[in-house]
C-alpha cells in the first residue's frame, strides 16, 4: 500500500469512528481499542501521567474496550461470532483456576452466599479456587469493539466444551433490570431486509436455528415469524430526536440478545456532534 493509499485509508477509519457516535446506553459502542481511542481524543494524550491521574475520571478512560458474554457452548458462540459474522479472534487463554482468580471474579458473589448462608453453588458461583471448575477465554475483534467469551466449565471437560457450569437462563427478556445486549453497527449502503434474512439463512445453516430476529409486523407462532415479508425485517425510525434509526432485535445462538442498527441522518449527526463534545471535554 503506498503512504497515500495508506494515510487516505487511516482518515476512513477515523472519519467512521467519529460519524458512529458513542452511545453505550443504546449498545452502539465506538473507541474499543486503545489505538481508536486516542486517535478520537487526541490533545488528551498531552497530558502528563501526574496530570492524568489528578484528571475527572472520565478523561482517564480510553473507551470501551470490550463485552463479555458468558456461553453454554463456547464452539457454538465462536462460530457465529467469527464465522457468521466475521470476528477475528484476538487470542484465547484458558484453565484458570486458582485463589486469586476467584477472588477477582467472584468475591461479590461469595459475599453475598455467606450473608444468605448458602453454600456458593446454589447460587451459581464456580469453584474456581480448588480448580474444580475452569474459566475459559477467547476474544473477538470487530472494528471498532472486542467481545469477549467466557465460559465457566467443570474441571473434566475439554476446553471448548458444549456443557457449561450453569445451566443457561432461558427465554430472557430484555425487559428485565440488567439485561444487556450487544449492538452491531450495519454499513450504511447494506440492504437491512436483506442483511437479516441472509444472517438467519447463514446460521440455520450451521445448526443454529436459534438465531431468531424479530419482525416489525404482529407475529404469534413461529411459522407466521418466518412467513414475515422480508420487508418486516427493518424498523425504522422518523420520530425526533431518533429520525434515522433503523434496528432489529435479534436472539443469539446461546439465547443472548443482540441489536443490529444504523444510524442515518439526523440521529447520526447528533452521535457525531456528541462524540465531538465529549472530545473537547476529556482534552480540557
Amino acid at each position: 500500500m503506498t503512504d497515500q493509499a495508506h494515510n487516505a485509508a487511516g482518515m476512513g477509519r477515523r472519519t467512521m469512528l467519529r460519524t458512529a457516535g458513542a452511545a453505550v446506553v443504546t449498545g452502539l459502542v465506538v473507541g474499543g481499542t486503545a489505538t481508536d481511542a486516542a486517535a478520537a481524543t487526541g490533545g488528551a494524550d498531552s497530558m502528563s501521567s501526574a496530570e492524568r491521574n489528578e484528571a475527572p475520571l472520565g478523561a482517564r478512560l480510553q473507551g470501551v474496550q470490550h463485552f463479555g458474554l458468558t456461553v453454554q457452548n463456547m464452539e457454538r458462540a465462536y462460530e457465529f461470532y467469527t464465522g457468521v459474522l466475521g470476528g477475528t479472534e484476538v487470542f484465547r487463554h484458558g484453565d484458570f483456576q486458582g485463589d486469586g482468580v476467584q477472588n477477582t471474579l467472584l468475591a461479590d458473589q461469595e459475599i453475598e452466599a455467606n450473608a444468605r448462608g448458602v453454600n456458593p453453588r446454589t447460587i451459581g458461583v464456580p469453584d474456581l479456587r480448588s480448580g474444580a471448575q475452569r474459566l475459559d477465554v477467547r476474544f473477538i475483534q470487530f472494528d471498532n469493539m472486542v467481545l469477549e467469551l467466557l465460559q465457566y466449565r467443570e474441571a473434566d471437560q475439554p476446553m471448548g466444551s458444549s456443557k457449561s457450569f450453569a445451566e443457561p437462563v432461558e427465554h430472557m427478556s430484555p425487559a428485565f433490570p440488567r439485561m444487556m445486549h450487544i449492538c452491531f453497527y450495519v454499513r450504511d449502503d447494506v440492504d437491512f431486509n436483506k442483511f437479516i434474512a441472509d444472517l438467519e439463512a447463514e446460521s440455520a445453516r450451521r445448526g443454529m436455528t436459534q438465531v431468531r430476529a424479530n419482525r416489525t409486523v404482529r407475529v404469534m407462532t413461529e411459522a407466521a415469524r418466518k412467513a414475515a415479508p422480508q420487508s418486516a425485517n427493518t424498523n425504522r425510525v422518523t420520530e425526533e430526536p431518533s429520525n434515522g434509526w433503523e434496528l432489529i432485535y435479534c436472539k443469539g445462538p446461546e439465547g443472548e440478545q443482540l441489536e443490529f442498527v444504523k444510524a442515518l441522518g439526523p440521529v447520526k449527526k447528533r452521535f457525531s456532534e456528541a462524540l465531538a463534545k465529549r472530545q473537547q471535554t476529556v482534552t480540557r
